[in-house]
């Protein structure tokens, strides 16, 4: 290595996600299949690299590679380097793209109304629309992937602008053959003992597991889950229950599922969040549209 590094912000960025994809993968080979490169191009990119940074990062071993102690420091600054890098591309296309807004909304959650009232009011525009996971909002946000979000609390809104638009009651989703289907209502005690698909969000599975319950025991533990439709066949084998919106038509199409509405629990927050500093036109006009259009339904589906 040389004895005078390369200063970061002369690294060459396709260097450096050729190293985080060795790292991430643990062996040449496979990562030059991801990277669509010969094993011996893929080599010469890393020590290229190495020559930047001035430290060896990387150790071919009998199985594969390992970071070496400096490749141990290098590899999370890397990481940040490359998502740093692609949010500062996406800021300068969005800032390209003025006439362009993006709405992220997750999973039953309509947006149509608003998002066709845009077009109407802005025909000049491009609106669209970008599906998210239920935990990416404010990433989809930070990232520019998506210019507003309607979603669901709880999430982190730290560097972001939250508009609260309707709230929405709490059921419980159970099977149709359910000891308590057909009830009129429920409560937390009559499922204290009945457990609750988990999702590693612990903000979003504390407040839909409404753990710790009142009286602060802990909820039941359930599987943990990583979608919705793993959710709802858990449920509709009889292996748990779960707290839902009421507005969420998980039963729509599922006449082994049903819900009973769930007294003494406050109810859920829909909510549209934009990037705090965003002032931009198209952000301040789907916010008065969400607001006067994305209201909620009239009523509450039927259990």
């Amino acid at each position: 290595m040389t004895d005078a590094a390369t200063p970061l912000h002369d690294l060459d960025l396709r260097l450096v996600r050729c190293f985080t994809v060795v790292a991430e993968t643990g062996h040449f080979g496979r990562a030059a299949a991801v990277l669509h490169l010969t094993q011996s191009s893929l080599s010469r990119q890393i020590r290229r690299l190495e020559e930047q940074v001035g430290a060896r990062l990387l150790d071919r071993t009998p199985r594969g590679a390992r970071l070496t102690e400096a490749g141990e420091v290098f590899l999370p600054l890397a990481g940040d380097v490359l998502r740093s890098s692609a949010r500062a591309a996406e800021r300068a296309r969005a800032a390209a793209r003025p006439d362009r807004i993006t709405v992220g909304y997750i999973t039953n959650i309509i947006v149509t109304p608003a998002v066709r009232e845009m077009r109407r009011r802005h025909p000049d525009a491009e609106v669209r629309t970008r599906h998210l996971d239920y935990h990416e909002a404010r990433t989809g946000l930070l990232e520019h992937r998506v210019d507003a979000a309607v979603s669901r609390l709880p999430f982190p809104t730290a560097g972001l602008r939250v508009t609260v638009l309707y709230d929405e009651p709490r059921v419980l989703l159970v099977p149709a053959d359910h000891r308590l289907a057909g009830r009129p209502s429920a409560t937390l005690d009559d499922i204290a003992e009945e457990p609750q698909p988990r999702v590693a969000d612990p903000a979003w599975d504390a407040f839909w597991r409404v753990d710790p319950r009142p009286d602060g025991r802990p909820a039941p533990d359930g599987p943990v889950v990583e979608s919705v439709e793993d959710k709802i066949e858990l449920i509709a084998s009889g292996q748990a229950v779960a707290i839902i919106p009421a507005t969420g038509g998980l039963t729509g199409m599922r006449p082994d599922l049903t819900t009973v509405p769930l007294e003494g629990v406050e109810p859920g927050h829909v909510v549209l969040a934009a990037r705090a500093d965003d002032r931009g036109r198209l952000v301040t006009a789907f916010r008065a549209c969400a607001e006067a259009l994305l209201t909620g339904p009239a009523t509450a589906p039927a259990p």
